[in-house]
């Protein structure tokens, strides 16, 4: 990677060097759009502060600790409790580290001297965070920029820099996260490297579970190989969200796998398997879905609601470059899905009068895709100016955006048979009369399929960054191919035995 011979983020073997010049340029990236906003002053500072150790509710049990992401953008540190400074006239950044207990030393390991982090992070100041107001007012800011903001995703505010002196300080909490959420939309070629490999382990990961996967096995057991092979190939410690492992009806679940629907179920013969996983490294993430059949073999109706999706997913794909509206490819995806659901016999009648009833958010309640980064929804869908759209389907995009290059994204459609949702439309006079409820019944135990690429916005279309057998076909040879692999390896040990 371009910067590598300085400072770098590496894990060993053959896990990817990730320079601290990515974080430099981020942070010259801020400086010129803050430098360029006519709100701030001369003299302006940015504080960040990072993310904070934690413990399981009231016990001394650790969480692992992953960075908070803004302060993960700008610089690159792995420690927690850690501040950050940025002099948005010069550049040049001051990171504040915790000044750690002896005993430290005894139960954490090594206490690391503020010169240990300079040259780590390639920072030109590293001071104590109890120093931070005497700092800081050495040079005599006019302004503090501070970090606050809601992230249009959650609806929660961003935690906001705080510390024992800043009441002494001119602080402005409103001009720095519209800026730097909009640095945080485009991604610099090397933000896009750590991308490409965080899909590239992810694809390969998601590869081995189609191989590893056949009836009788849970979920958990596919969701383990996933986090396996991630970790141990990739160094990916922490993944982007929690693991969807739906098999059968539990693959129409679309948040599928959190603690009160565990990813528990056994693989039936004649499911359909939805595993939604994506690893992160160094805080950069992936999110992949794949859909297949248990047994490795497509029934005809499997097929055909499978073969829809993915005619979507290329009609988008097809569709993407700059200028792009967001909302436009989620409706170009409705269309197809509607078109083919004709074709089936699920749906009747004209295709253009469903899209006025919103029938395409029957089968796909949830947006076309994403904003993929640091955060796995990441920041930036809703700047000042861009409002969504409240109407079924498209009211759960994450953005609204028009396309621009640097922008990264998943593509992610999908067709589901949710019971409730059906009910919903089948009670609904106005969507009732295009469903063929008689067709439809033969799909009411089918559960869903989403097939979900991440992607980058190029200048005359997008860059694929997902690399995962697609095709009926493809799939069913790369399972197959995984079986004899297993029954190879079986006839090996067997002969050694003998």
């Amino acid at each position: 990677m371009s910067g590598a011979e300085g400072p770098s983020y590496w894990l060993g073997n053959e896990t990817l060097r990730v320079p601290a010049a990515l974080f430099a340029l981020n942070r010259k990236r801020l400086c010129d759009k803050l430098r360029s906003n006519k709100d701030v002053s001369k003299g302006s500072i940015v504080v960040l502060q990072g993310g904070e150790e934690t413990q399981r509710y009231c016990t001394d049990t650790g969480i692992i600790f992953r960075q908070e992401s803004f302060f993960h953008w700008a610089f690159g540190v792995t420690e927690s409790d850690c501040y950050g400074a940025i002099d948005v006239d010069t550049g040049k950044s001051i990171l504040f580290i915790p000044k750690l207990p002896e005993s430290y030393a005894v139960w954490m390991g090594k206490i690391h001297p503020p010169e240990h982090f300079k040259e780590k992070y390639a920072i030109e100041e590293v001071k104590y965070t109890n120093d931070i107001a005497d700092t800081l007012s050495a040079k005599k800011p006019s302004t503090l920029l501070t970090l606050r903001g809601v992230n249009t995703d959650s609806g929660s505010t961003c935690k906001e820099a705080s510390f024992e002196g800043i009441s002494q300080f001119n602080v402005n909490n409103t001009i720095l996260h519209p800026e730097i959420v909009e640095c945080r939309v485009f991604k610099t070629d090397m933000e896009l490297e750590v991308l490409r490999y965080s899909n590239r382990i992810s694809s390969e990961a998601h590869k081995e579970v189609m191989k590893a996967a056949k009836v009788g096995m849970k979920e958990y057991e596919l969701e383990s190989v996933f986090l396996h092979y991630c970790y141990k190939h990739g160094g990916m410690r922490h993944t982007s969200y929690t693991c969807i492992c739906g098999s059968g009806d539990n693959s129409s679940v679309l948040h599928y796998g959190h603690a009160g629907a565990p990813n528990d179920k056994t693989l039936q013969d004649g499911d359909m398997c939805l595993f939604d996983m994506g690893g992160e490294y160094y805080c950069y993430g992936s999110d992949i879905t794949c859909s297949f059949p248990a047994n490795g073999k497509f029934t005809p109706d499997q097929r055909a609601i499978y073969d829809a999706v993915l005619k979507s997913s290329r009609a988008v794909m097809k569709a993407v470059k700059p200028g792009v509206a967001w909302p436009d490819m989620h409706r170009l995806a409705d269309r197809v899905h509607l078109e083919e659901l004709t074709k089936i016999g699920i749906l009747k009648g004209n295709v253009d009068e469903m899209l006025k009833v919103h029938l395409g958010a029957i089968f796909m309640p949830h947006g076309l895709g994403h904003f993929l980064g640091i955060d796995v929804h990441d920041v930036g869908g809703y700047p000042e100016g861009v409002d969504r759209i409240d109407l079924p389907g498209l009211k759960s995009l994450r953005t609204a955006r028009n396309l621009q290059e640097r922008m990264v994204l998943t593509i992610e459609p999908g067709i589901y048979f949710i019971d409730h949702v059906l009910d919903q439309a089948l009670a609904n006079p106005a969507q009732s009369c295009f469903i063929n409820n008689e067709i439809l019944q033969r799909f009411r135990e089918f559960g869903g399929v989403r097939i979900e690429d991440d992607i980058v916005v190029a200048a005359n279309g997008m860059e694929l960054l997902t690399c995962v057998p697609r095709t009926v076909e493809e799939i069913e040879a790369f399972m197959a191919e995984g079986k004899c692999d297993k029954k190879a390896l079986h006839q090996v040990m067997f002969s050694e035995q003998l």
